[in-house]
């Protein structure tokens, strides 16, 4: 399935900082106050086997220290909701792992979605994997909670996570 686009005056309209969609990859970029460039984006998953779920990019293109910034908070927020606003899909949010900081981008980012306006239409599972190297991967599913496909994803992902929690 393909993603439906999303509206980028929808977006603008509700968020707080511009949003603009990337002329070189299609990725949507807005800038801090702190003047950092931050990138949101959706990739096909193939971690869950079902064909509705894709990964969310979230990155900072510097990788400059960010001081906390709920501005950056709620321009992230109105992107995916404008995503779950135009698709029925599942989203797959899986921490960067490559200065050690994954569990606390986890905490973060599961407190910025339970707290969020919207957060009583979601429902959010975190989980902790430590791949063959040791490092520990946090992956987070989000999913609508009137989502037609609901209990296929969450146990789609639940035996996923137990499968590769499992070593060989």
């Amino acid at each position: 399935m393909v993603i439906t686009p999303l509206s980028l005056d929808d977006i603008n309209s509700k968020a707080p900082y511009t949003v603009w969609r990337s002329d070189a990859d299609g990725s949507f970029r807005f800038v801090s106050g702190y003047n950092i460039v931050f990138v949101v984006d959706f990739m096909k998953d193939d971690l869950i086997l079902s064909n509705n779920t894709y990964q969310l990019i979230i990155g900072n293109t510097g990788n400059r220290k960010s001081p906390r910034d709920n501005k950056v908070r709620e321009t992230i927020l109105v992107i995916v909701e404008e995503f779950f606003s135009k698709n029925t899909a599942a989203l797959l949010y899986i921490c960067e792992t490559g200065d050690g900081k994954q569990k606390a981008r986890g905490r973060l980012f599961t407190y910025w979605f339970e707290t969020s306006s919207h957060h009583r239409l979601y429902t959010t599972m975190t989980s902790t994997l430590v791949d063959e190297d040791g490092i520990e991967n946090v992956a987070t599913l989000i999913i609508r909670n009137d989502n037609p496909d609901f209990n296929k994803l969450v146990a789609e992902f639940t035996q996923t996570v137990t499968f590769l929690s499992h070593k060989p």
